[in-house]
């Protein structure tokens, strides 16, 4: 799926929802979706990077997007059937949803890390998850091909030193997947992972700030897995843990 060639309006029609829309990853997902034919949800914290977001895909001439400004950190349960009432009212149903939004926390040795830094990163990469996926799941299961993509890590795949809670997060983020894959399964359904792989991204600045981010992929690069997973094309794929670059 990495030289996946998608045709041009193989997301026509289609609902999609992304988190953390407003810059880097989920801001090169949103924009993508939307020019190949889905009407986009951007969610993120700050408003002003989602209307940029929201400008740059109108001006592309796509479908204009919807706007859900929500700090996942402080949402609570209510929040996101609140937002799922909404998303009901406006497109009756939910196609796809791109758990993009993550938190990084500090990169130190794990007797350093402070209990308040690692209940925040688990909030917004797991419990957040957890409670939005359940609030959403009558909507997806009103689609007649749903797919809902997790942002995984190399670090959730096999553990680092000093990566902390930003890796028992994506372990945690992996088996979230993997028990709805297998919940869903042989349904119209389906869950997956992607590790987007070295990108050039703030957290990923703030991780290695030593590096250049002109030697790593950008954002746009990596979109062919991304549009794969929402593409119906890939309505067999499920429970699986993909990577978006070679490396």
């Amino acid at each position: 799926m990495l030289d996946y060639a998608p045709q041009a309006n193989c997301l026509d029609n289609k609902v999609i929802l992304v988190t953390g829309a407003g810059d880097g990853i989920g801001k090169a997902a949103a924009i993508s979706y939307a020019t190949h034919g889905a009407e986009v949800i951007l969610l993120g914290k700050t408003t002003e990077k989602l209307e940029k977001v929201y400008d740059e895909i109108v001006a592309l001439g796509a479908k204009e997007p919807a706007i859900v400004p929500l700090d996942m950190q402080g949402a609570t349960k209510q929040h996101y059937l609140g937002m799922a009432q909404t998303i009901e009212d406006m497109f009756g149903r939910l196609d796809g949803l791109l758990h993009n939004a993550s938190q990084l926390g500090t990169i130190m040795p794990f007797e350093q890390w402070p209990q308040e830094k690692f209940e925040k990163v688990m909030q917004v990469n797991v419990n957040a998850q957890f409670m939005m996926t359940q609030a959403l799941l009558p909507l997806l299961k009103k689609s007649a091909c749903g797919s809902v993509i997790f942002t995984s890590s190399s670090v959730g795949r096999k553990g680092r030193a000093f990566w902390g809670g930003y890796a028992i997060s994506k372990f945690a983020t992996e088996g979230m997947m993997q028990v709805l894959a297998d919940e869903f399964d042989n349904t119209a359904m389906r869950f997956n992972c992607i590790n987007p792989g070295a990108t050039a991204t703030k957290m990923r600045a703030v991780a290695y700030p030593a590096e250049d981010p002109s030697s790593i992929a950008q954002p746009a690069d990596i979109m062919p897995v991304y549009l794969y997973l929402m593409d119906d094309v890939s309505q067999s794929v499920s429970g699986q843990s993909l990577n978006a670059q070679q490396n």
